[in-house]
């Protein structure tokens, strides 16, 4: 249906749904119960007209969709759920679930034809990211990842997963590593009479507990740990992105400009959002596109929970930023 014909039917179907609410409401409240207060009953009466038109105006969207690209926003520090830890974290980090969530409904969406990802992040935790770039890999129809202001190591890890990625001339661009950290307390606890008794079982199931040295054997699984992730992420990256492991490892992690990225293939394109939904018309051989923005559906009580959690960030902040959930070593990619 041409766009002016589809306008002027969903404004059909809005205006006749109000009008059928009216008529119910006017009815139900205004007419019928005499003894009601008259002005309780145009009050209840305009309810019914704005449910009417509610419920009109899901009609119009579920027969003319008016989209057919869902975009999908990696926004803040990667994590499995936002938050949930037993110490605060960053507000406004990115709940892996809701994402990995928002892009099998685009999927699944008939009217959905290709999925672009906006990235805004400077990565984050190992597995979430890659639950995402999975979800991104496996989307039936052509993807884009766009590097907003920052697509750096989780975040490009999810990129690998896409198409293609666009960035802006100065978006921040790659950090392929990853980091392990721990706080050594042990000096600490010795000043102010703390000492550490050890009771595990494993040897290496205390290994980077903040109140006591590392020993050179932990120091050396760790960093194997560390490695091996490491390696896991090139492959990835290379296959992904169609690059060499070579030139991957030769960046050493480092971050950079767009226009530094292109040149070393970290980066097919450089435009803007709107240069991005110009190339998604060619990729879906259309004469143009509607994009519709995919965000999670979050009940109440993961609204109150977000609203604590970004309370709490201010009094945890700087113990949470380095602290893993078993206050041990903290390995992000990042």
């Amino acid at each position: 249906m041409d766009n002016p014909l589809r306008g002027l039917a969903q404004i059909g179907i809005i205006l006749l749904g109000a009008a059928i609410a009216a008529v119910i409401g006017y009815g139900l409240f205004v007419e019928i119960p005499e003894s009601t207060a008259e002005l309780l009953g145009i009050v209840l009466a305009l309810l019914v007209v704005g449910v009417g038109v509610k419920l009109a105006g899901n009609a119009v969207e579920s027969l003319f969709p008016g989209y057919n690209v869902a975009e999908v926003a990696v926004e803040g520090p990667i994590t499995r759920d936002g938050g949930g830890g037993p110490l605060p974290t960053q507000p406004g980090s990115t709940p892996a679930d809701d994402i990995v969530e928002q892009i099998e409904q685009a999927d699944a969406d008939e009217n959905v034809e290709a999925l672009m990802i906006r990235l805004n992040t400077p990565g984050g935790e190992v597995v979430p990211s890659d639950d995402i770039r999975l979800a991104a890999e496996e989307f039936d129809g052509p993807t884009i990842a766009y590097a907003q202001d920052t697509c750096a190591s989780g975040g490009y890890w999810i990129a690998s997963g896409c198409d293609e990625l666009w960035a802006r001339d100065m978006s921040i661009v790659g950090s392929i590593g990853v980091i392990g950290s721990r706080v050594n307390a042990s000096e600490l606890a010795d000043k102010v009479g703390i000492s550490y008794e050890r009771l595990a079982a494993g040897e290496y199931k205390d290994a980077g507990i903040p109140l006591k040295e590392l020993e050179e054997d932990e120091r050396e699984y760790l960093q194997n740990l560390i490695d091996d992730l490491y390696g896991n992420f090139v492959e990835r990256v290379a296959a992904g992105r169609d690059l060499d492991e070579e030139t991957i490892r030769d960046t050493e992690a480092r971050i950079y400009l767009g226009e530094d990225a292109i040149e070393l293939g970290l980066v097919d394109e450089l435009g803007t959002a709107e240069d991005v939904k110009d190339a998604l018309i060619e990729r879906i051989e259309g004469d143009s596109i509607d994009v519709r923005e995919f965000e999670p559906d979050r009940g109440l009580q993961a609204r109150l929970r977000g609203g604590a959690a970004s309370v709490a960030y201010s009094f945890g902040a700087g113990v949470a930023s380095v602290v893993g959930d078993d206050g041990e070593v903290d390995i992000q990619l990042r």
